[in-house]
């Protein structure tokens, strides 16, 4: 690498997210494409894609290990359920593991690595909406 600072450039979310909006599982769990963003947005159940509360900036010279929080939202009358929701989570969590293998886009970062950093926590929000966090620890270079 030329140029340390290219490091800064490396952004796992707009990687993670860019992959998930394409990805054909995903557009059929959550009933179409278009629920894939970085805000909470209608139609349900939408799927964000944000940076997540820890991760690993190791020596900032080569690679990293940030944490992308990936966060499901049903709709705000409660559907679909608690089970269908979570299934949809991991199933967005295992093809935002797929990014390991795909080719690297070109002007994006190169993905090493896709794990879960932890539990996967029910949390719904003061308004009774449903909603699953996961946060997914990726690891990646310029």
């Amino acid at each position: 690498m030329t140029d340390a600072y290219a490091l800064a450039d490396a952004d796992p979310v707009s990687a993670v997210l860019s992959w998930l909006a394409g990805h054909p599982k995903v557009a059929d769990a959550l009933g179409g494409p278009g629920r894939v963003s970085g805000v909470a947005e209608a139609p349900w159940p939408h799927l964000i894609v944000t940076h997540g509360p820890g991760g690993d900036l190791r020596d900032l010279t080569w690679a990293t290990a940030p944490q992308v929080s990936l966060e499901i939202h049903g709709d705000p009358g409660g559907w679909p359920g608690r089970a269908e929701l979570r299934r949809i989570i991991l199933t967005c969590a295992l093809a935002a593991r797929e990014l390991v293998d795909a080719d690297p886009q070109p002007a994006g970062p190169v993905i090493s690595g896709v794990l879960p950093t932890g539990q996967l926590i029910w949390s719904p929000l003061v308004d009774g909406q449903p909603r699953w966090l996961l946060g997914l620890s990726v690891t990646l270079h310029p």
